[in-house]
């Protein structure tokens, strides 16, 4: 009796432990799917980007800094806002002439002198900024139903300006405010698009994204005076562009618990 006792015993807990391993998560397993869920993230991203048009004329390649905060919904549709900071931009005009009179070419080569009459040490960089909205689609390729292709369109603010810096502080012209009349920033309106794949992981610990993005800008300049052009009050806008590689990480932030979905042949 106890030995009938005991294997019945023995084979319900055999039952039970591969009833439990059946609905065990497999996220190895090819029927495992992973279904769309509501999900909010906030991340950084890096970019590198090549300017076109009137950035181009002034300006080289740069590298982008950003954040965004993003909500994705159960049909897989995004909706963002982002901020992006850009730098490293080197000038191409080497003579700075945007800087008018305060340059002596000698010897071929463009001198800047400061007020004891030696040369200065000025440094040039361009600077952008970039904030505004967006939406876009993921489109999966795959049973991970949260990853995809990401489409993405948005619309917002964009700004830019030539950084100067005179570490010696000793260019009288480039004191103080005056300096804001040399710096020819420009700020107007711009549209961006971004195409890419953004990957979730199933534990949603590694999330990631990587693509092409593009910027149509439209800019024409801020302050009310810029040497050595005059006053701006008459000026046009001038049309730009940036082209570039951009990545980033996504910190989840909520998600809203979906059922799992399993199919079985």
């Amino acid at each position: 009796m106890k030995r009938t006792l005991t294997l019945i015993l023995l084979c319900c807990l055999s039952a039970l432990t591969l009833s439990a391993q059946s609905y065990r998560t497999d996220f190895s397993s090819k029927d495992y799917v992973d279904t769309p869920a509501t999900m909010l993230w906030l991340g950084p991203s890096l970019s590198g980007q090549l300017p076109m048009g009137a950035l181009k004329q002034t300006f080289k390649a740069n590298l982008a800094l950003g954040a965004n905060f993003t909500a994705k919904t159960k049909k897989n549709w995004t909706f963002d806002l982002s901020f992006s900071y850009m730098f490293g931009s080197n000038l191409r005009d080497k003579s700075a002439s945007f800087l008018g009179d305060m340059v002596n070419e000698v010897g071929g080569e463009y001198l800047i002198l400061d007020g004891n009459g030696l040369e200065s040490q000025l440094y040039f960089e361009g600077r952008y900024w970039y904030v505004g909205p967006s939406v876009g689609k993921v489109i999966p390729v795959n049973r991970w139903k949260n990853s995809g292709i990401w489409i993405r369109f948005g619309a917002g603010y964009f700004g830019h300006k030539i950084r100067i810096n005179d570490y010696d502080n000793q260019v009288p012209q480039l004191m103080d405010d005056y300096k804001k009349l040399y710096d020819h920033r420009s700020a107007g309106f711009a549209m961006n698009q971004f195409i890419g794949y953004l990957f979730i992981q199933k534990n949603r610990i590694l999330n990631f994204y990587g693509g092409i993005e593009f910027y149509e800008i439209w800019t024409k300049p801020n302050r009310n005076y810029v040497f050595p052009e005059g006053p701006t009050a008459n000026m046009k806008s001038k049309f730009s562009g940036l082209v570039g590689l951009k990545i980033g990480w996504n910190i989840p932030l909520y998600e809203k618990k979906s059922v799992t979905t399993f199919y079985y042949n």
